[in-house]
């Protein structure tokens, strides 16, 4: 049995958003826990689909103790403000200080997050526990898919172990790998050989979805690779394409018994992904297109719409309203969207009280370029403080706190409006305001991808949207100025040179 300190902190930052992250939206629960300290961490997470719940019960099942020191996370947005990442640097260094003596260290990161200070926030953490614990206590690290996985990450850590599903089912699995994979280590006392090898093109976040081709395919591949000629590990990144850092982009990392095994499965993986370039972009269609099509079908499910430049789960502000414009401009019929975030609008829903008609200006006050308001007139059609219980497979066991939500309603279409943001993700969403996504004519749903672990059994069709938002889901249109020379700003798209 070993002695191992753990900890969270959790942010994906689209360096091309509005809104920073600071202190406060770390300590504040939304859509995940907020700050959460020592042994309540161990009560808290197993149940939910977390890195850290997942790591929690399989350390416990192989009879290793836990000193749990703080995780937290933050909605994805701007850049992290200095302030927020030195409350927790503090917090993780006292805390290691104060857990001692142990063996080894897990802690659960994101991979994507930019501060004002640090282009790479986790290789800046990193370096800080590397520092204060030395050399010597193995280190393991969780990731998100999303990662932007840098090489000071790569060489601070003695294991990084990604997502392999987005939508991120397999969250939870992948702190019970980390936990396997760092039991490994202790049990054989030794570091692996490993290897690094960043790809030369970036992936839009549609293209990265792994229930479909290409990225299915990639990932059948490294599940194979594992295990095999002495490989303890391998983990592919699609990278997080809104941060203009210089090391934004797809990454592949593996650990075997030697250096050439590592190498050589990391190699098949490259040259398999690099092989399949094309098929990592995917066609959008504009508002109107979309909202056409959906409203000339005869099916008796869904049209999902997926409202992906506004996804709040990639930094974006979901105050948009091109796809509401859309659909009540169209004269659209049994269409239900969600979530637009306008704490002004829920709060004159509440104070009208539900059944009541209220004219406003909706949506538009985070994100103000090319994107007005919508004014009209609403119905409320219901009302609620914004707490319930996710039951889809992303959200599992997640509580969110959106603040005071509403159910409004123009002509035939309603939207849910709350005062925090959460990505449409989960059918809770609506069916805690009285109404069963899989009965619409339309779903207008303001993910990227996540939604279709959830959505996918009711949907008659998918189509991805094209209104804005700041998640642009086309890299090349980027106004990137600090990206590496060299790549491509897209599948088989454009290099970039340098400068915007």
């Amino acid at each position: 049995m070993a002695r191992i300190a753990m900890a969270g902190f959790m942010h994906e930052t689209n360096t091309f958003a509005p809104i920073k992250a600071d202190w406060p939206d770390f300590v504040r629960a939304e859509s995940f826990p907020g700050l959460t300290r020592g042994e309540e961490i161990l009560a808290a997470f197993p149940p939910k689909n977390i890195g850290t719940g997942g790591f929690v019960i399989e350390a416990r099942e192989l009879e290793h103790e836990l000193a749990p020191i703080a995780w937290c996370a933050a909605i994805p947005s701007a850049h992290v403000t200095d302030r927020a990442f030195e409350e927790f640097a503090t917090i993780l260094l006292d805390g290691l200080a104060e857990v001692a003596p142990y063996d080894a260290i897990y802690l659960d990161l994101h991979g994507a997050m930019v501060t004002e200070a640090h282009e790479d926030g986790e290789g800046a953490l990193l370096e800080l526990v590397r520092a204060a614990v030395g050399a010597e206590v193995p280190l393991v690290v969780s990731l998100d898919l999303h990662s932007n996985t840098t090489e000071a990450m790569f060489d601070y850590a003695d294991g990084l172990i990604a997502y392999r599903t987005y939508p991120h089912l397999d969250m939870a699995d992948t702190g019970r790998r980390a936990a396997r994979y760092l039991d490994g280590l202790l049990q054989r006392g030794d570091r692996p050989a490993k290897a690094r090898r960043a790809l030369p093109f970036l992936m839009p976040l549609t293209g990265q979805c792994t229930m479909v081709e290409p990225a299915k395919g990639v990932y059948e591949l490294l599940e194979r690779l594992e295990g095999e000629d002495g490989v303890r590990g391998i983990s592919f990144t699609p990278g997080f394409p809104p941060a203009d850092i210089w090391e934004c982009g797809p990454v592949l990392v593996a650990y075997a018994d030697d250096r050439a095994a590592a190498e050589a499965a990391v190699d098949e993986l490259y040259q398999y992904t690099l092989a399949r370039e094309a098929d990592f972009q995917v066609p959008m269609l504009s508002p109107n297109e979309a909202v056409a099509r959906a409203i000339a079908s005869n099916a008796h499910r869904p049209y999902v719409l997926a409202d992906v430049q506004d996804n709040c789960g990639a930094g974006a502000t979901s105050d948009t309203t091109g796809l509401l414009r859309a659909l009540v401009e169209q004269r659209a019929d049994g269409a239900l969207l969600g979530i637009l975030v306008d704490g002004e609008a829920a709060a004159a829903a509440h104070a009208a009280g539900q059944g009541a008609e209220i004219e406003i200006e909706l949506g538009g006050k985070l994100f103000t370029t090319g994107d007005p308001p919508f004014a009209g007139r609403f119905q409320v059609e219901a009302l609620s403080d914004g707490r319930f219980a996710c039951t889809g497979p992303f959200y599992r066991g997640v509580t969110p706190n959106l603040g005071p939500t509403a159910l409004l309603r123009t002509g035939g279409v309603s939207v849910v409006v709350s005062t925090h943001r959460l990505q449409a993700a989960d059918k809770e969403i609506f069916r805690h305001l009285g109404r069963e996504p899989a009965e619409q004519k339309i779903l207008g749903l303001k993910s990227s991808v996540h939604f279709r672990g959830d959505f996918t059994d009711i949907a008659e069709e998918i189509l991805v949207v094209e209104a804005p938002g700041a998640n642009v889901d086309r890299p090349e249109r980027q106004p990137y100025r600090n990206l590496r020379p060299g790549v491509r700003l897209c599948p088989n798209g454009p290099v970039f040179e340098g400068g915007v």
